[in-house]
């Protein structure tokens, strides 16, 4: 591979989003600057041609299993890259074979403002590693490759990564769309606040029971927001905050369109691992319910959920 990019193609079955990105092009506004990039986008894997070094994947979950197969049958991309939110890499590297996967996190915030339209609301980096450890020549070229997008840190420790990330999603995006809010508006909740510490903690503890080793994120060392000390909680959410805060949860925007969410594969990830440690994970089994109830049209996001995401764990062991 060379050291350049040659080519980059956007894959999107919705075909009123790939006619904007042709043309105009990406209205992309990056922290308050605008700009239109016209993109080479494709609606149907039956467009693609040539050979590609990576395919970025960053589908929703429920995707995976109609899409990637009919990728991986074609056999044009050497390397998958893993970069959506949730415990979904061992489904990856199912179809496409896990000696070709690397696995990525992706810490900065955007919304989608519609058709070939989004706003980055946050900047932060990407992280990526090999499932199996120490990184590779081809890891070192991925770096290469995402570093003019954001910065990009390659670690050996993917899955300490990887669940950090996750108590990301099933914080903060989790609260984000329960309350249908920012981060920064959860945590100026004194109930958001809250629930916060009571969602982060669970999952961390249930993290450790695994013996992961987890890795900082946005900021923070994973254990400063589980912390017994409310003063050291309370300063690592203030440093979230301010790295995060503006961040409007991939899966609220999903509950206003009316689409499926990630939810079983983000804060049911960690109700199935509890499960399978014989544990419990009541605060995200509250998440995981109370946004299916959004999914079918029986309750709106709003705050005053917040506070039963907190009660949730009162008492609970993990």
């Amino acid at each position: 591979m060379q050291e350049r990019v040659r080519h980059v193609v956007v894959l999107d079955s919705n075909r009123e989003h790939v006619a904007r990105l042709r043309e105009p092009g990406l209205e992309l506004d990056r922290l308050g600057e605008l700009r239109v990039v016209r993109i080479d986008a494709r609606a149907s894997a039956d467009e693609l041609d040539g050979h590609f070094d990576f395919g970025l994947i960053t589908l929703k979950a429920p995707a995976l299993d109609v899409v990637l197969p009919a990728l991986k049958a074609r056999q044009f991309v050497d390397t998958y890259v893993a970069l959506g939110n949730g415990l979904v890499q061992d489904r990856i590297a199912a179809i496409v074979g896990r000696e070709q996967l690397i696995v990525g996190t992706v810490e900065m915030g955007a919304t989608n403002l519609g058709p070939g339209r989004l706003r980055q609301t946050t900047d932060n980096p990407f992280v990526i590693g090999e499932l199996d450890g120490a990184p590779t020549t081809r890891t070192r070229q991925l770096e290469r490759i995402l570093e003019p997008v954001a910065g990009v840190h390659v670690t050996d420790n993917i899955a300490g990564q990887l669940w950090s990330k996750l108590l990301v999603n099933t914080t903060l995006s989790g609260l984000g769309v329960v309350g249908g809010c920012t981060y920064g508006e959860v945590a100026a909740d004194p109930n958001g606040r809250q629930a916060i510490f009571s969602l982060w903690s669970e999952g961390h503890a249930i993290g450790l029971a695994q013996g992961l080793s987890l890795e900082p994120v946005l900021g923070i060392e994973a254990a400063a927001l589980a912390s017994a000390d409310p003063v050291v909680r309370e300063q690592a959410l203030e440093t979230v905050v301010a790295t995060a805060g503006a961040t409007r949860a991939s899966m609220l925007q999903d509950v206003e369109r009316g689409l499926e969410t990630e939810v079983d594969v983000i804060n049911g990830a960690i109700v199935s691992r509890a499960a399978q440690l014989g544990a419990r994970a009541p605060c995200n089994a509250a998440v995981v319910a109370l946004v299916h109830r959004y999914e079918r049209g029986e309750a709106a996001p709003s705050p005053s959920h917040f506070s039963e995401i907190a009660a949730a764990g009162d008492g609970a062991e993990v």
